[in-house]
């Protein structure tokens, strides 16, 4: 297979316009799609607060429940990318449609649990007797919207892959929209109060989907590859996700440990914790967005057999990934006299908040490295590798979170825990990064 080259002066400048071109249209989805459960809330929020309280715990188990499925962007445009660069398209959307088809799957098969235990599920959450009623009303009529929700994961996948981040930002922007018309218009309009805010977003996620498949049709019939479903290429794509599956639930366990933690601390602490996580998970947008345009560009590098330049992307790339944490920790530090206090107006949260919170602003250039790597590992398919490293840093993790409380560590102490964390992620990563067997080139890894 042909290796491409670039001349050393020009590749720099090059992979810049590259990364940009991807990863700016990435941030915008990204932050996009939180705005669903914001707007929701803001809607619900005027119903009373038994609603509202309803809402946040349906939502919780339905970002939980989806965000699980998250190999699905991350496989598919991995996949999707490495015979672009191979320069095979029909073959790219075939394998695009294989994870549609088993997005589809998987959403009707968590439909089917979640309709009959949604009352046990609520309960397991503790909901009061006033607002379990809501939250039961919402979490059953949402679930209907999860198969849409996988297969816009999956969608998202195959449109990253084929290097285009514009139309996902452009859909996520629709769907926002739509959902927030839909969602006054049936709670206040049609009076369906919390069952309307449900409706709308279930048909704004549908709406998301169709015009996601519209794009993927059209593509298919350019390339003439064909939609039906093939059982081959779904067993496929769900064994490349199944480390990713892996990697998210050990990743999902190391938060919520640290979550069970800072409740242990105290009511101020966990008040602070969650003000920090909010924040940390706002900031990893960010640094995601420049991940999720090494998916795409390393996935391509190496479909086309260029893994000098993949290795050459990967290094900028880091260099983005630490620029880009240097700079937010110091927007953190320079603007927390204006954003603290539109979280919280207590003085004590708030003393235990800022020592923390410059824990976390130290801690961004190590979640650049992390984040980037971790795109640069999955746009190489390097699934198995990034499983068994989180393992490893779920149980350096958990240890030490948990023997804070007994030895008097506080919410500063759990930060610089989730410090650790991040750094025994960084090791690993470069640690793989630098071994170089993830450069595996080809149409398939």
């Amino acid at each position: 297979m042909k290796v491409v080259s670039t001349a050393p002066e020009a590749s720099p400048r090059r992979h810049d316009r590259e990364i940009l071109a991807l990863a700016l249209p990435a941030f915008g989805a990204l932050v996009a799609e939180p705005l669903f459960v914001m707007a929701d809330s803001a809607i619900v929020g005027h119903l009373g607060t038994p609603q509202l309280a309803g809402l946040g715990i349906a939502a919780a188990l339905l970002t939980t429940a989806v965000s699980v499925f998250v190999f699905l962007a991350y496989a598919t445009t991995a996949a999707v990318a490495r015979r672009v660069g191979a320069g095979d398209l029909q073959a790219a959307i075939r394998q695009g449609m294989d994870g549609i088809w088993l997005a589809l799957l998987l959403g009707v098969a968590v439909v089917a649990v979640f309709l009959p235990t949604a009352p046990c599920l609520i309960s397991l959450f503790g909901a009061s007797d006033t607002a379990a009623p809501y939250a039961v009303t919402y979490l059953r009529i949402s679930a209907l919207g999860i198969p849409a929700m996988l297969m816009v994961l999956a969608a998202t996948g195959v449109i990253r892959g084929l290097q285009d981040t514009r139309t996902p930002l452009y859909v996520a922007i629709g769907g926002f929209t739509l959902n927030g018309a839909l969602n006054l218009a049936l709670v206040y309009g049609a009076g369906l109060g919390i069952a309307g805010s449900a409706w709308g977003t279930v048909l704004a996620q549908y709406a998301m989907a169709a015009v996601y498949l519209a794009v993927v049709v059209r593509g298919a019939r350019r390339n003439s590859a064909t939609l039906r479903p093939d059982s081959a290429g779904i067993r496929a794509c769900a064994q490349a996700g199944a480390p990713l599956l892996v990697r998210t639930l050990s990743l999902r366990a190391i938060l919520m440990i640290a979550t069970a933690v800072a409740a242990r601390l105290g009511d101020a602490d966990i008040a602070a914790h969650q003000i920090l996580l909010s924040l940390w998970t706002l900031l990893a947008f960010a640094l995601d967005a420049i991940a999720i345009a090494g998916q795409a560009i390393i996935g391509r590098y190496l479909g086309a057999g260029d893994t000098e330049g993949a290795t050459a992307l990967c290094r900028r790339m880091v260099r983005w990934g630490i620029i880009g944490g240097l700079v937010l920790g110091l927007l953190v530090v320079l603007a927390r006299p204006v954003f603290v206090p539109l979280f919280t107006s207590d003085p004590v949260v708030e003393d235990t908040l800022l020592p923390a919170l410059l824990v976390l602003a130290v801690s961004q250039p190590v979640c650049g490295i992390v984040f980037v790597l971790d795109g640069v590992l999955m746009g190489a398919g390097d699934g198995r590798y990034l499983a068994w490293a989180m393992l490893l840093t779920l149980a350096v993790f958990t240890p030490a979170a948990l023997l804070l409380p007994t030895l008097g560590g506080g919410l500063t102490a759990l930060w610089w825990a989730m410090t650790l964390m991040m750094m025994v992620r960084m090791a690993t990563l470069r640690l793989r990064a630098r071994s170089g067997r993830w450069l595996v080139a080809g149409a398939t890894r």
